[in-house]
């Protein structure tokens, strides 16, 4: 239960939810209870003659004293009353009582189930919520490692896992337990000697249910884990149908969709057998008993000193039939624990993930950028390999710097380091002198804008795609960004304009018009620092003319660092940056690098025929 404690968290204040529902529950157990409880004046006073001792008893009002024995003799002396004068009357009252009793017991249950379907929702929405915003947090080489369909599973499928069994477990802790004991009080008032008996033989059946119920938690995180491959699955081959298909791949990816759907299938199975196998020999268990009851008490009735009437054994069937319902619920809780407890395990394993690039305790905010960017001495490296070796590099305001250099080299990385991606392992990262991590986060990418090779667009509006993030954002800045960007054009010329829904991705757009929109996004935010990586290198050559364009208006008056392979576009630059395992192996405008007919740089324009 210690994952329960955790996660239930999310739903406090538990008493806006526990103590009503505890109070409609309790109030449904009396009225439930009462109303079969009414089959025994219903069948000794209608049925079976009134002894002498019972006309004495209940001829006249008892004195009042506040105890349930003045409460059934009170209600006894009413049905009397009745049958003297009319048997009919007795009849109709008492079958009144029992639909006010059915009525009641349903209102109080409607009301306890409002209360736990309130803390339900909330819990859903306060569990996503954080565990959304955690992944939001974690640092980009997670996501490097994760499956994105697994990160789906545990934010729908996982939650919502989360949501029943966390029902069952308030269930199991505050309404079947007192329903039970509510309808053994009453077993025991009718008959302790026969009320024994049943829970003699009741824990016998409650061995078998735990010993299944335990082997659930296993499968329930195959199941769910299964879940997540299928997700990714289903991500990956709706996002590249157009490879897939070019290289005929689509028995391939069918065949690996049809192996992990058919382990699912039978961890589903097996997860199903086991979950449905405990209520049904709860079920078939709780038949035996009433069997055994039924045996026991009936001797209990046709003995002479038996001590039990006929009428009470009835109504004991009655309330006895009753106490299957929530015991049954306690096993179905049970199992839905158990595999609730796998898919909060899974939730925990992200809650609990350290955020390893996070806003220092006293980081303050880069209210603007005046002097340099400054990588000293700057090493890093991921777990199985390093990626930058030593490096050292100022970038002056206003200048531009190029990254060149093969993949893998550590370009992307270094463009990572200054916004705070990820954090150097050795070294420092330096804005204006002051290490970055004495700047919020905030603050320190609110200077900066990126245009990466991956173009990400959202299923939104071009508006909403350019204004990112804000959400007041005025026309006629978009316009302008547009503009310098060299997308107004065609953003006119779509259905809707600025307000035309470009589809996931931006699938509706060309590449070059996908590219132009990231470019008026960056504009849009009026950037000190802008950060290309690979801009145009995805596109061709009309379309690059176009882009390289707009990036020159972006570049113009800002401090830019860009990574490139085609060299082209990169013989402005203030300085050029050769990298090599890791290192800085050459550095130097175009032409004084070009000088050298050793230079790495020289033997690169020569074959991209770069004069």
């Amino acid at each position: 239960m210690k994952v329960y404690r955790r996660l239930l968290v999310y739903a406090r204040p538990f008493s806006r939810f526990i103590v009503p529902f505890f109070v409609f529950t309790l109030l449904g157990v009396f009225f439930s209870v009462f109303q079969f409880a009414l089959i025994i004046p219903l069948l000794n006073f209608l049925f079976d003659p009134v002894n002498t001792a019972d006309a004495a008893k209940y001829a006249t009002a008892p004195d009042f004293h506040f105890s349930a024995s003045f409460f059934k003799d009170y209600f006894y002396y009413l049905v009397y009353s009745f049958k003297t004068s009319n048997p009919a009357y007795a009849l109709y009252f008492l079958a009144g009582m029992i639909v006010a009793a059915v009525i009641l017991t349903n209102i109080f249950r409607y009301l306890a189930q409002r209360c736990m379907i309130n803390a339900r929702t909330l819990l859903v929405k306060r569990l996503r919520e954080a565990l959304f915003d955690k992944i939001n947090r974690l640092h980009l080489g997670y996501f490097t490692k994760e499956h994105k369909g697994d990160l789906i599973s545990r934010l729908n499928t996982d939650v919502y896992g989360i949501e029943g069994a966390a029902a069952s477990s308030i269930e199991v802790l505050f309404k079947e337990p007192y329903v039970m004991i509510g309808y053994f009080v009453a077993l025991f008032a009718i008959s302790a000697k026969l009320t024994l008996f049943t829970l003699l033989i009741i824990p016998i059946s409650a061995v078998a249910i735990a010993a299944i119920t335990k082997k659930l938690k296993r499968e329930a995180k195959e199941v769910q884990a299964s879940a997540g491959r299928l997700l990714t699955l289903i991500d990956e081959t709706l996002m590249g149908m157009r490879i897939i298909r070019a290289f005929n791949a689509t028995g391939f990816v069918l065949r690996r969709f049809s192996q992990e759907n058919d382990f699912y299938r039978k961890a589903s199975l097996a997860s199903f057998s086991k979950r449905e196998l405990a209520p049904a020999f709860s079920e078939a268990a709780g038949v035996i008993v009433v069997a055994c009851i039924l045996v026991y008490g009936g001797g209990l009735v046709l003995s002479p000193g038996g001590g039990l009437q006929a009428g009470a054994f009835i109504a004991f069937i009655a309330i006895f039939s009753q106490v299957i319902r929530p015991a049954k619920a306690i096993v179905v809780a049970l199992s839905n624990i158990q595999m609730g407890q796998a898919a909060g395990e899974r939730i925990l394993e992200i809650l609990d993930k350290p955020v390893e690039v996070a806003d220092l305790p006293g980081a303050v905010p880069l209210t603007s950028f005046e002097e340099s960017i400054e990588l000293r001495n700057v090493t890093f490296g991921y777990t199985d390999r390093t990626v930058l070796k030593g490096i050292d590099l100022v970038v002056q305001k206003g200048k531009t710097i190029a990254l060149v250099g093969p993949s893998g080299v550590g370009k992307s990385t270094i463009a990572d380091l200054v916004p705070r991606f990820y954090d150097a392992t050795g070294g420092e990262v330096l804005i204006d002198g002051k290490n970055v991590k004495d700047y919020t986060m905030e603050s320190l990418r609110s200077h900066m804008s990126f245009v990466t090779q991956e173009i990400i667009l959202f299923n939104d509006t071009i508006f909403n795609n350019i204004a990112l993030g804000q959400p007041d954002a005025k026309m006629e800045d978009v316009i302008y960004a547009a503009k310098v960007a060299n997308a107004h054009e065609f953003i006119e010329q779509t259905e809707d304009g600025y307000q035309t829904n470009i589809g996931d991705r931006g699938i509706r757009l060309s590449g070059g018009q996908r590219q132009r929109l990231s470019i008026a996004r960056a504009v849009f935010k009026n950037p000190s620092i802008l950060i290309l990586d690979e801009a145009t290198s995805a596109l061709d050559t009309e379309s690059e003319k176009s882009v390289q364009e707009a990036l020159n208006n972006l570049m113009r008056g800002r401090t830019t660092l860009v990574i490139a392979h085609r060299l082209s576009t990169i013989k402005e630059a203030d300085e050029i940056i050769i990298l090599q395992d890791g290192e800085i192996v050459e550095r130097g405008s175009h032409d004084q690098l070009i000088e050298s007919k050793e230079s790495i740089y020289h033997r690169l324009t020569q074959l991209q025929r770069i004069a």
